[in-house]
């Protein structure tokens, strides 16, 4: 699943590049949802608890101008895609300092603009979307694992910690946490650094000998004996991503 923050303080201009966006890939039979934000400030609330694989940036905006908010998503996310537009060809040299894949100016031109959403698809190189389907008492849950910021197990349940600060608690499981997290550690992306813990890496803002800190402000904690394994797989993961 592409997740795509469009961000800009003109109504109308949001609204625009939503349609082309929502085009583009409808077209191209993607599978994404599309999150719209008329304030920097909005889209920085959202990224501390929410991943985004694209960010189409407006770059004169009030307060702080998308370039700051480029840098900012730097800090914490070097892979993911950002796109400026803007009327104003003076940042253009700015903005590179944030990698971006593309400066478009206003007013935008659609085709320009989604041969470049299609070269940053093709950059991101998605894999297929992994779903797990979790029994609960009100019925059965599909999850995506790019939504999974962690679980938690406790009393023969599982908790389920996603994005957009939602939770899933399952029903009573049979087996053990062991065998009920084998689908899930099949995918690189999770760890399990404590045996009541499994963890999305994706999320991850840093760590200590102690926890892992996500960008949500969420910590897991990682058994003492554990740390130097757990530790190298997170290192390797990273490492992998970064040549990806």
């Amino acid at each position: 699943m592409l997740e795509i923050a469009i961000c800009d303080d003109e109504p109308s201009q949001l609204a625009l590049i939503h349609s082309y966006t929502t085009q583009f890939v409808q077209e191209q039979s993607i599978q994404a949802t599309i999150h719209q934000f008329l304030h920097p400030d909005d889209l920085l609330r959202s990224c501390e608890k929410q991943r985004y694989h694209l960010y189409i940036l407006d770059i004169v905006m009030p307060m702080i101008n998308g370039v700051e908010v480029g840098r900012t998503i730097r800090q914490y996310d070097q892979f993911a895609v950002i796109l400026y537009t803007t009327s104003e060809p003076t940042f253009a040299l700015q903005s590179f300092s944030t990698n971006p894949i593309n400066y478009l100016l206003k007013p935008i031109d659609r085709q320009q603009f989604q041969s470049t959403l299609s070269l940053s698809v093709a950059k991101l190189n998605l894999p297929e979307e992994s779903i797990c389907t979790v029994k609960t008492h009100e019925g059965l849950q599909v999850i995506r694992f790019s939504e999974i910021l962690y679980c938690e197990y406790s009393s023969h349940t599982v908790l389920f910690t996603l994005t957009e600060e939602r939770k899933v608690v399952s029903k009573a499981m049979q087996g053990t946490f062991t065998q009920y997290l084998a689908y899930f550690l099949q995918d690189k992306r999770f760890i399990r650094p404590h045996a009541s813990f499994l963890l999305n890496m994706d999320y991850i803002e840093r760590f200590t000998k102690t926890h892992f800190i996500l960008r949500s402000g969420h910590s897991v904690p990682i058994v003492t004996k554990k740390y130097g394994a757990v530790r190298d797989q997170y290192m390797d993961y990273l490492s992998t991503k970064r040549k990806g």
